[in-house]
């Protein structure tokens, strides 16, 4: 075991880690972190309702997660202001409402009512296996957890429920209110559009199947990234699409758009779908030059760009001065997804498309579902006026858990190497050798989750000698997950020698 030095993240939570790669974790929080989340009391009105309400909202939001051990009564009446019996009262509701337990010796911890519902991560297609809850750590998993406040949102949304009531609510094409501010969006970055182009759907892949099943037919070329999303390149594959691989850079970090004119000229593919935004699994992400040339392209051989903007928010660094690959193809069809930026539970997507297509993919779009659930358009819509990306401390999160992740891993395993993303979710290794699904397996004995690099090839086959690994989760369990693959890589290490 090793005894590690307590840290203290954004959130105000203190780590104190003594554990191998499964040992205990405590997650405490001090009493003037407490405080700054909280904020300040109200002049009026019951203080200790108002103490337990505040942490209530928190546990909702994620931001204190379940056996956080919260501060004592008397530090935590220090830092609020109020009196300990005020504090006292607040956290005996707080056990009452199966918000917290108290043990003997142990403080106050926070509970989340029925505990954590584990098993929530990213379904990945061709990747076979479950994920254990008990004490796992699911690495394959890129969208984080749901945005702060989204809790108190869906209260709100349900007071405007009954607009929506009085009809059957079947809306094939999406609720009015998230389709005009999906279109204002798009506006205001830069490419015009009205309420009658977008489509709301459940996810960007479905947004991604009803325009193959428009648009594609059995035997027809589709051109792709040479490694791409597992679940999109599944979606066309079903279609019985023949796929047309484009050309990398010799560093694998831009598409060679120039170099892909050639196999355009000569396949002439029917449609091409393409991430321009942080590139799921490689981070890449394609300048306006590219942009501007991948579009001329499509012009010429009659191409049908298809385009997924689901990590398009995800910039940790710098914001991207480029403009989306619509105001470069007006023709192409967006495809866009609520699940990276706001919570993967929304199950919410859209497509925005020329009038031309758009009829066509909302017609195949019945033929997979009847549309998307009420009350999460009416959130989304929202969010999208309120909150249009990332916001800073979600976003600051994000970056500090992609250097942490970076950093653990290459100090865990030596010769593995990244280029680091300016955006993103996730880190794309390079391995000393072909080992990729290898270390899948022996880390899964472990207890810890991957996706092999074989998943996002085109023929599910080849990658051996990548690795994605997201940094969505929270900063023990990265640690974790670098401690097992460094476990991992030595055991390999040692088999060789």
């Amino acid at each position: 075991m090793v005894l590690m030095k307590p840290e203290c993240g954004r959130s105000g939570l203190v780590l104190n880690s003594q554990f191998g790669h499964s040992g205990p974790m405590e997650r405490r929080i001090g009493a003037n972190a407490l405080a700054r989340l909280v904020g300040p009391p109200p002049e009026r009105g019951s203080a200790y309702v108002w103490l337990s309400e505040r942490i209530e909202r928190l546990v909702a939001d994620g931001r204190l997660t379940h056996d956080t051990r919260l501060p004592s009564e008397r530090d935590a009446a220090v830092a609020l202001g109020l009196s300990r019996t005020t504090v006292t009262h607040a956290y005996a509701l707080l056990r009452e409402r199966g918000f917290a337990e108290a043990r003997r010796g142990s403080g106050t911890r926070v509970r989340i009512p029925g505990g954590p519902v584990s098993g929530g991560g990213e379904p990945v297609s061709g990747v076979l296996g479950g994920f254990d809850p008990q004490g796992g750590i699911n690495l394959t998993n890129t969208a984080p957890a749901a945005v702060r406040g989204l809790a108190e949102r869906f209260a709100e949304a349900s007071r405007h429920l009954a607009a929506y009531t009085h009809e059957g609510g079947y809306f094939r094409d999406g609720v009015p209110d998230l389709r005009d501010a999906l279109a204002e969006r798009y506006t205001a970055r830069g490419v015009p559009t009205t309420p009658d182009q977008i489509l709301v759907t459940t996810g960007a892949l479905a947004g991604v199947a009803a325009t193959a099943l428009a648009l594609v037919s059995s035997g027809d070329a589709v051109a792709v990234e040479p490694s791409g999303y597992p679940n999109s390149l599944a979606s066309l594959r079903s279609r019985g699409a023949r796929f047309v691989p484009a050309v990398e850079s010799a560093d694998e970090r831009r598409l060679d758009v120039r170099a892909t004119v050639d196999i355009f000229a000569r396949r002439a593919p029917k449609a091409m779908l393409v991430i321009p935004d942080f590139h799921n699994p490689t981070g890449r992400f394609m300048g306006e030059e590219d942009r501007h040339d991948l579009a001329r392209l499509w012009a010429k051989h009659g191409t049908v760009g298809i385009v997924d903007e689901t990590l398009a928010d995800l910039w940790l660094d710098a914001e991207p001065r480029v403009r989306p690959m619509a105001a470069f193809a007006p023709d192409c069809i967006t495809v866009g997804s609520a699940s990276k930026t706001y919570w993967g539970g929304l199950r919410l997507g859209w497509v925005r498309a020329p009038r031309r297509y758009i009829g066509a993919i909302a017609s195949a779009r019945v033929t997979l579902d009847l549309g998307a659930p009420v009350l999460e358009q009416i959130v989304l819509a929202g969010l999208l006026r309120d909150q249009p990306g990332l916001d800073d401390e979600r976003r600051a999160d994000l970056a500090g858990r992609r250097i942490l992740l970076r950093d653990a891993i290459a100090r865990a395993c030596p010769g593995w190497s990244c280029d680091l993303p300016d955006g993103g979710l996730s880190l794309w290794w390079r391995l000393p050798q072909a080992q990729s699904s290898e270390i899948v397996r022996r880390a899964a004995a472990r207890g810890l989750t991957l996706t092999p690099g074989s998943a996002f090839s085109l023929d599910g086959r080849g990658l051996e000698g990548r690795l994605r690994t997201p940094f969505t989760l929270a900063e023990d369990d990265l640690r974790r997950a670098a401690d097992v693959l460094g476990e991992v890589n030595a055991s390999l290490a040692s088999r060789e020698g």
